[in-house]
């Protein structure tokens, strides 16, 4: 999938009209002096007439916020906005707050759009009258990760799907929003760290909104890109009892999954060799264990720590070299 090269002609701010503004481009950025030019570039070389791209600098400690406000100067469809570091859900929550768009979308500053992502996924939204447009993504190493999904489709596969960890589609970045869909879907602990974009998504589908596929790539995502977010059992706590209140309305539908989704972020801490959690967290996960939750997935739990460990990293490895 080609990536975009070469930005338009900027166009006169006074052509400029943000009441009838279509796409709201959100972008959290946090010390990613590396990657924001790329990003941004990506963005403004794209052919879509009306859209505008709202930075907000969640306290960055590098240039990265410098750069944006580089960029603003010269570019007046975007917006910078400069806030105290509050984690990556409230910046997204503040940029959608200030957004005059119709359809918001999300980038993250270390992504990319593709060619012709904005005007793709603009007709998609509009054709189709969905609330949320989703599609494949393709990463830095050309590799498309394709869901399989197509046109419409049901909500409840999709957060499975999430719950598991094993989507092959955008998560939260890279898919066009009707605006008013976001509403209350914004809000998270500011313990949590990570899988928030699942988090986010997953009170999107609660809605069961109307949620569409297309087949071509609009976004590449960069995996991989080393951080300094810890993941640890406080922040594990917080973030399953935000999941199990989003789930509460239909918990008997997504109890097991809910469970499946604790194994999996159990296994992670495993092959991290972090075999405490099993005494201070997950013990009593094995009393919630029965035939509604997979085989493997039971023995990941029911086994001793040190002997799951095998198991998982080197199950961890083989789908590694075989993806």
């Amino acid at each position: 999938m080609p990536l975009s090269s070469g930005l338009k002609r900027i166009p006169d701010i006074s052509t400029i009209n943000r009441k009838t503004m279509e796409i709201s481009i959100i972008i959290p950025v946090y010390n990613k002096t590396s990657y924001i030019e790329k990003c941004l570039q990506s963005i403004f070389s794209q052919d879509f007439p009306s859209f505008e791209v709202i930075a907000v600098d969640d306290g960055s400690t590098d240039a990265s916020g410098k750069i944006c406000d580089k960029w603003a100067a010269d570019e007046p469809r975007l917006r910078v906005f400069h806030t105290p570091n509050s984690g990556v859900t409230a910046a997204r929550r503040y940029g959608v707050k200030h957004a005059d768009g119709k359809y918001i979308m999300f980038v993250d500053a270390d992504d990319l759009l593709t060619d012709g992502a904005l005007t793709n996924m603009h007709r998609a939204i509009t054709q189709s009258g969905a609330d949320e447009v989703i599609g494949p993504y393709i990463d830095q190493y050309g590799v498309i990760h394709d869901s399989g999904f197509r046109e419409w489709t049901t909500c409840e596969p999709l957060i499975r799907d999430l719950l598991a960890t094993r989507n092959s589609f955008c998560v939260l970045w890279g898919i066009i929003f009707k605006k008013e869909l976001l509403d209350g879907c914004l809000g998270a602990p500011r313990e949590i760290v990570e899988r928030e974009d699942s988090l986010m998504q997953i009170k999107c589908l609660m809605k069961e909104p109307k949620v569409y596929f297309i087949d071509q790539p609009a976004y590449l995502h960069y995996e991989d890109i080393p951080n300094n977010r810890i993941e640890d059992l406080h922040m594990i706590r917080i973030y399953d009892e935000e999941l199990r209140q989003t789930l509460q309305p239909q918990w008997e539908r997504y109890r097991s999954a809910f469970i499946g989704h604790q194994i999996k972020v159990y296994e992670k801490f495993i092959d991290n060799r972090q075999f405490h959690v099993l005494k201070d967290y997950y013990r009593p996960l094995r009393k919630q264990l029965d035939s509604s939750i997979p085989l493997a997935d039971r023995v990941a739990l029911l086994l001793p720590p040190r002997i799951s460990y095998f198991l998982v990293h080197y199950y961890k490895q083989w789908r590694k070299r075989s993806s």
